[in-house]
């Protein structure tokens, strides 16, 4: 009797989330965050398929889906996927509203609304004044009066816009908007950074604007088109100090367990060293490619290794948050608790790198534990070109690292 009791219970409670389910429209809603006196916007879709609901952020080309639920009458938690952040919020109908909240950092809290009905990111009164379809040369200047440069790409049809800034350590992803007349606006959120940018466009292209991020990031930066802007070479910024010849590292895994490059799984073989958090959206794109690869080329005897580096020193809490990330990307290779997640402790935890500047960091060692390369950073999918030159790049020294220094039977 106890046990068919339990059962009617959580049949019950299936049932009370279904129904909590059908109050949520579905189709596309219109929704904001606000940071710094700016409403940013992004688009999401509801779903309810099978009796089972989901929120899918749009960006561009990009879908990230939520699927994780936390129901309570009319009011609503949902995770956001790998990251350790959530919209609370209140159904209101045609209307959600509540907050945006990083869980791991103390007063993080934003304004989020979403309106149903509504599938345009930004609304636009003036046709725009000219396509700035191409590449750019770009700078941020920061507050303290120094400069980043970056690369931008952007592509127009009529007034829509895509684009995606590429610096030294990574991309800024699926990034969406519009040119209205002569402003151009982009906005992006993937549940852990939320972007805007605006920006005045004259006659040739040129651009001049801002840059809102997060709760109190601000950058000014401008953008001259020039197909030929260039960055450094990612495989020349993070390299070996003089007088060591090798990597070396000892940290635990998921178990506990204390794990080398020398352990018996890894010797004789060719090894990716890849350097990442979860909290790391270019780490998320980078993740989802290493792990796609390693699960399709098991004949190549190439191991990969992450060594991950969380947002709280806590070795519980940095497990669960890995353990997030290894479900979601259905990540078959070892990820080890490496440290706290800033450039800071990865430096001083790899002593033989010069220095570690961005998540993620890619490290490439042949089977004779040769560094072949070291790359810094990620260009993922958002940077179309870019990310095609990687992939083949990232193919040919797989090749080399697995057949350098062979010799014939």
């Amino acid at each position: 009797m106890k046990k068919i009791g339990i059962y009617l219970v959580f049949m019950a409670l299936i049932s009370s989330c279904s129904e909590s389910y059908k109050k949520y429209k579905q189709g596309v809603w219109h929704a904001e965050i606000s940071v710094q006196n700016k409403a940013i916007p992004f688009q999401m879709e509801i779903k309810n398929q099978n009796g089972k609901m989901s929120w899918v952020i749009i960006n561009a080309d990009e879908r990230i889906t939520l699927d994780t639920f936390l129901i309570n009458g009319d009011s609503i938690e949902v995770p956001m996927h790998i990251f350790d952040a959530t919209l609370k919020a209140v159904n209101y109908g045609d209307s959600i509203k509540g907050f945006f909240v990083k869980n791991y950092a103390d007063d993080y809290v934003l304004p989020f609304s979403a309106k149903f009905g509504d599938s345009k990111r930004f609304h636009v009164s003036n046709p725009p004044i000219v396509n700035i379809t191409g590449k750019y040369g770009v700078i941020f200047m920061k507050n303290d009066k120094t400069t980043v440069p970056a690369i931008g790409i952007f592509n127009q049809n009529e007034e829509k816009v895509t684009a995606t800034f590429l610096t030294k350590t990574g991309d800024y992803r699926f990034l969406e908007g519009v040119l209205d007349g002569n402003v151009l606006r982009l906005s992006g959120f993937d549940g852990e950074h939320v972007y805007l940018f605006e920006a005045k466009v004259d006659s040739l292209g040129d651009l001049q604007g801002e840059f809102w991020s997060g709760k109190s990031g601000y950058r000014t930066w401008i953008g001259v088109k020039n197909e030929k802007a260039k960055l450094p070479n990612p495989n020349s910024l993070t390299y070996l100090k003089k007088g060591y010849d090798k990597i070396e590292f000892s940290f635990p895994n998921m178990n506990q367990k204390m794990v080398s490059l020398n352990d018996e799984k890894y010797k004789g073989k060719a090894v990716i060293v890849q350097i990442l958090g979860s909290w790391c959206p270019n780490c998320m794109d980078e993740t989802a490619f290493l792990s796609d690869w390693y699960r399709n080329n098991k004949d190549k005897n190439v191991e990969i290794i992450g060594l991950a580096y969380e947002l709280k020193p806590d070795f519980n809490y940095a497990k669960s948050r890995v353990e997030i990330m290894k479900k979601r990307y259905n990540i078959d290779y070892e990820i080890l608790i490496a440290g706290e997640g800033n450039t800071k402790s990865a430096s001083a935890s790899l002593p033989m790198l010069n220095e570690v500047i961005s998540f993620p960091t890619t490290i490439f060692i042949a089977k004779t534990g040769e560094i072949v390369k070291i790359h810094t950073g990620f260009s993922g999918p958002s940077t179309g070109d870019y990310y095609d030159e990687f992939i083949s790049d990232f193919n040919a020294t797989i090749l080399k690292m697995t057949t350098e220094n062979e010799t014939d039977n």
